[in-house]
């Protein structure tokens, strides 16, 4: 796919087939930006990707400290729905979404992917982060607290810190699954101008013909923010996953 990109029209069909370009062309790259406004692509997934996993991310700590620390009625079933949830196909309400989203005028901005993919992300964030945190001794908050830290400021203070590793986790696999969504951007966003990366990627694949050598450089790109990501931030998602399997 890499060096596809840089090959020219005339050489990604050639035959036999070669892998190495015989000439290096960034023609693929200049046609994404100059006829495609690949940059506001671009752009508009970064947006999408980093609000919808702040969201997720930020809700789903709150939940799971509730799961993990308190002990309330239905608390079993609040997570059995959790659970649930992660079972059923995202289809079947692609549907019934669309006609409350047109009924509240909500279709075709970009929040509203913002809060749709937030929304799909946060029982699964809630399921991972309970297991970080039910592995937090409640001394740790309880010594805070005599020393004079309410609850929310022995929460921020002294057990985020300690499960900063899988809040790293949950944040880059909420940002993954926002930066790859293709169906929500697909059917609630109409005009170009929102489309992002995926939907992108997606009109080049057409009925009679596929734009191979921009589909490779549009491809190429869209990978470098996930790899870049899990490359500064590996210690953390290894660690956080593992803590994650261990019971409390």
């Amino acid at each position: 796919m890499f060096m596809t990109s840089f090959k020219r029209q005339q050489d990604v069909f050639s035959i036999p087939l070669f892998y190495f370009p015989p000439v290096f062309s960034v023609e693929n790259y200049r046609m994404l930006f100059v006829n495609m406004n690949f940059g506001r692509y671009i752009a508009n997934s970064i947006m999408v990707s980093v609000v919808a996993a702040l969201l997720a991310t930020s809700t789903a700590i709150m939940g799971a400290y509730v799961l993990a620390r308190f002990r309330f009625k239905g608390k079993r079933l609040v997570m059995y729905y959790f659970l649930i949830t992660q079972m059923l196909p995202v289809f079947i309400g692609l549907a019934p979404l669309f006609q409350m989203l047109a009924r509240w005028k909500m279709l075709d901005y970009l929040p509203t992917l913002m809060i749709l993919n937030a929304s799909t992300l946060i029982p699964y964030s809630v399921i991972m982060l309970r297991g970080f945190l039910q592995r937090v001794p409640r001394s740790l908050e309880e010594s805070a607290m005599i020393d004079g830290c309410n609850r929310l400021h022995a929460l921020m203070k002294v057990v985020l810190p300690v499960v900063l590793p899988g809040i790293a986790a949950v944040y880059i696999f909420c940002f993954v699954q926002a930066w790859n969504d293709l169906f929500a951007p697909i059917l609630y966003m109409h005009r170009s101008a929102n489309y992002t990366i995926p939907v992108a990627l997606n009109s080049m694949v057409m009925k009679n013909d596929v734009k191979w050598g921009e589909l490779s450089a549009g491809t190429v790109i869209s990978i470098v923010p996930t790899v870049t990501m899990f490359a500064f931030a590996q210690k953390y998602v290894a660690a956080g996953l593992l803590a994650g399997t261990l019971k409390e």
